[in-house]
């Protein structure tokens, strides 16, 4: 037995390797440091997608498709709005991808595609409403990456605000068995719908231990500031037992390959007004820090490191953080949704049952 099943094979998949002993990142046969930058939302997901499942996997035509289909969500949008109250944007989010149905009587596209699309346009809705400003409609004729900022922003966003966007999407797009593609696929196997799934994998990724990294990597940072001095801050924080953010990973045994990636998308933007010079202070310093009070673990810098000041750069709130994570990350949930439902599957493990025996009294 394997306690978090760690090193247990669950899936065959044609979608995503992590390497995580070379530190490498492969999605269907191209390695991450061939399509971040190169690519979009739509480009990723035409290249996951294929073969999968309904709809046209043409980048340019999934375009199109993503932009109605924004518009057939902003159309939900006010009744949903209207009954989010106080909950937080990952909360809020939850609730509005659950709303969707599984299928669709006036609307024949594809579920990957409807949820994929609703994302953006409900994320720039609940932030909007938080601070009491108005949604803004989305433009079908924009991708996925330009629209949301727009939507968030009320006016369109630059080349790099975009740019880095699409980096950040196509960087967590997927990553091979993690807890909420895992959660995804075992609803899927029970033939629960595309929507179920989606939503089951958002309450996984809600979970501080997958999805909530990224803001507590900026109040480390805070924290640091304040403290005045680095070095003894981060020795403080290990000798008390708390986990330092941004650093290790459950499969990279190296230095995770999408932190490089999304530390280029840091240094792009703001003019560099971006804290990458105090963020490079701190990364040299936790991983001498670290090496020295863990020796013989290695804890290198993980995506979550410079996620935190790309995504502080595009002005998305701290609170934020996961819901966006699930911008990018949804169209790898649908592959991997469309690959179980392809093998027709129940996933059912057993336990080790380890409890008392039947009384013989």
């Amino acid at each position: 037995m394997s306690e978090g099943l760690e090193g247990v094979i669950a899936a065959r998949t044609i979608l995503s390797h992590v390497d995580g002993q070379r530190g490498r990142l492969i999605l269907r046969g191209r390695r991450l440091e061939d399509l971040a930058g190169q690519t979009d939302l739509e480009g990723i997901a035409a290249l996951l997608w294929y073969g999968l499942g309904a709809g046209d996997p043409n980048p340019q035509t999934l375009r199109a498709r993503f932009g109605r289909q924004r518009q057939s969500a902003f159309a939900r949008l006010p009744g949903l709005l209207a009954r989010v109250g106080p909950l937080q944007p990952m909360e809020a989010l939850r609730f509005m991808v659950a709303s969707l149905p599984d299928g669709d009587p006036c609307d024949d596209a594809p579920a990957q595609e409807r949820v994929t699309a609703a994302i953006p346009v409900f994320l720039a809705g609940i932030l909007r409403h938080a601070t009491g400003e108005a949604p803004v409609a989305p433009d079908p004729a924009l991708n996925q990456a330009a629209d949301f900022l727009a939507m968030l922003g009320g006016k369109a966003a630059s080349a790099a605000e975009i740019a880095a966007l699409e980096t950040y999407l196509v960087t967590v797009a997927d990553h091979g068995l993690n807890a909420s593609t895992f959660a995804a696929r075992v609803i899927a196997s029970t033939q629960a719908g595309t929507i179920s799934a989606v939503t089951g994998a958002l309450c996984a990724l809600k979970g501080p231990l997958h999805g909530g990294a990224p803001g507590p990597v900026l109040d480390m940072f805070d924290a640091i500031t304040e403290s005045g001095d680095t070095k003894a801050w981060l020795e403080a924080a290990i000798d008390g037992g708390e986990r330092l953010m941004g650093f290790g990973h459950r499969v990279y045994r190296v230095r995770d390959p999408r932190a490089d990636v999304l530390k280029q998308v840091v240094v792009s933007l703001k003019d560099g007004d971006n804290r990458i010079a105090f963020a490079e202070a701190v990364e040299a310093t936790a991983l001498a820090v670290l090496a020295a009070k863990k020796p013989g673990r290695r804890l290198d810098t993980n995506v979550e490191f410079y996620t935190a000041l790309a995504l502080q750069a595009l002005g998305i709130p701290r609170a934020a953080f996961t819901a966006l994570f699930a911008m990018g990350r949804v169209v790898g949930w649908c592959a991997h949704i469309m690959e179980q439902e392809r093998t027709g599957r129940l996933i059912r493990p057993s336990a080790d049952y380890v409890g008392p025996e039947v009384s013989a009294a």
